[in-house]
């Protein structure tokens, strides 16, 4: 976890403990736990938002491809006539 050994943890919950108390400690705890949990189920609604957008049906992708393919191709019809013209 974040390349933290275990006496790095017991360091940060002695000065935790200093800092907020016994008494608060446990509602930071339940907190920090509910916005990891928070976090996570954000993350993973993107990524299920990404993976869907990424399948999309053939149909949609050939129809995309054509003026794609076309306007690569279209700037290479120029090059004879650059060929064509007399050089000084």
């Amino acid at each position: 976890m974040f390349g933290l050994g275990p006496a790095e943890i017991i360091v940060i919950l002695l000065i935790a403990l200093v800092v907020f108390g016994p008494k608060k400690l446990p509602e930071m705890g339940k907190s920090l736990g509910q916005g990891i949990r928070e976090f996570r189920r954000s993350t993973s609604g993107i990524k299920e938002e990404l993976e869907s957008s990424f399948r999309d049906d053939p149909k949609s992708v050939a129809s995309t491809e054509a003026p794609v393919t076309q306007t690569v191709i279209a700037p290479s019809d120029s090059v004879p006539e650059i060929e064509k013209r007399p050089q000084a």
